[in-house]
């Protein structure tokens, strides 16, 4: 897998713009998990590709489908501990007009020079001019990547993905803690 040296990872802390104007390092979400989809482009109002061939590059189509996935179960994915952060090279001035449109309660990310997509060797191609990230997912965990998942083949069903990954997750939690002898005393 092109990804998985990044397992077990610290997040290098670069200060990235975000689509609400902060600053934001992954390095430095602080405790808990975060979900980090990484995706190439989310299409402007018109729903226009950024380059003519975009549907023949595989994995470049979905970008707001996934997006809107994760805002519709951003609230489940919260409970279940995990925060949700997009990231793109996509200039932030189009993320905060997607994320305005598309209504999504986290901010989009953007590594405006590739400086962290060269730091964890994430992959990407080129299109239109410009290198763009390869759809992927990082779960991040009190800095370090507990998770990933490359290539993300349906991103209109990725967020339900995560969802059955934590669940998943939190249960074998539970189930190991009832185990321990004195557990639930």
């Amino acid at each position: 897998m092109a990804v998985e040296h990044l397992l077990g990872e610290p997040l290098p802390d670069l200060p990235l713009p975000a689509s609400d104007g902060r600053r934001v390092s992954l390095a430095r979400l602080g405790p808990g998990r975060t979900i980090v989809y990484a995706y190439p482009w989310i299409a402007g109002p018109d729903g226009a590709p950024p380059s003519p061939d975009w549907d023949a590059i595989p994995g470049a189509r979905g970008c707001t489908p996934e997006s809107c996935g994760f805002r519709d179960h951003a609230a489940e994915l919260a409970e279940l501990g995990a925060a949700v952060l997009g990231l793109s090279a996509q200039p932030t001035e189009l993320q905060r007009e997607a994320a305005a449109r598309l209504r999504l309660p986290f901010a989009l990310l953007w590594d405006e020079d590739l400086r962290l997509t060269s730091e964890l060797g994430l992959p990407t191609f080129r299109a239109a001019g410009r290198t763009l990230l390869r759809r992927l997912t990082l779960v991040v965990r009190d800095g370090l990547v507990e998770r990933v998942w490359y290539p993300v083949v349906a991103p209109d069903r990725h967020a339900e993905d995560i969802l059955g990954w934590l669940r998943r997750s939190q249960d074998a939690c539970a189930a190991s803690a009832a185990g321990r002898p004195g557990a639930g005393r």
